[in-house]
């Protein structure tokens, strides 16, 4: 059984090289490291915007670590099941979360539970304006000849998720999506998927 629905375009999704540079120009820049925790949560959980800039301390860390498995508290309600909202969190992406703590403690930033985890230059929670805003500025960095939303980077999670394991039922759960058809968008070929096959055609 197909659940693809044909008129549904694919969405936009960052190449991998796209995704490299980005992580990339995050990462070696001073003053880089909240944005590269943030899209590296992003591109490694699927969490929208909104979800991400909502976490608090309490919601990440464990016994002064990252957890394993995030409970959301802020999620969208178009799927009101609190069980079905809970978010595993790649170990590479706990390790950069346990270096954000590092650095807020050492700045001297709050670290208490209903603390917020993303926070603004002004010591505020971050906005989702300046988020947009920053996402933007390091897409030209990055040497993006493409702009994207940050909803994008979740999109590219989906797509990534789908293209490694083939199973559409895992990748709905991953995108905490109540019915099969949100996620059938995903299982598009993508342009990447293209190149990549006609490089195998005899020619």
């Amino acid at each position: 059984m197909s659940y693809v629905n044909r008129t549904t375009r694919a969405p936009k999704t960052l190449t991998e090289a796209e995704q490299r540079a980005l992580l990339r120009v995050t990462g070696e820049r001073r003053g880089g490291l909240r944005d590269h925790v943030i899209f590296s949560l992003a591109l490694g959980t699927g969490l929208r915007e909104h979800e991400i800039l909502a976490l608090n301390i309490g919601d990440v860390l464990e016994g002064g670590r990252a957890r394993r498995r995030l409970q959301l508290k802020v999620f969208k309600r178009s799927n009101p099941n609190p069980e079905l909202q809970e978010v595993i969190l790649p170990d590479s992406v706990r390790r950069k979360l346990d270096q954000l703590m590092h650095a807020k403690r050492a700045d001297g930033h709050p670290i208490d539970k209903d603390a917020p985890v993303f926070l603004s230059r002004n010591a505020r929670r971050l906005s989702a304006r300046q988020l947009r805003d920053s996402f933007r500025a390091w897409q030209e960095r990055a040497g993006f000849e493409r702009t994207f939303t940050f909803h994008a980077l979740r999109h590219t999670a989906c797509t990534n998720l789908y293209r490694q394991t083939q199973d559409i039922r895992l990748t709905q759960r991953f995108a905490r999506h109540l019915s099969i058809l949100s996620t059938a968008v995903y299982t598009h070929p993508t342009d990447e998927d293209l190149v990549r096959s006609v490089q195998n055609l005899t020619c």
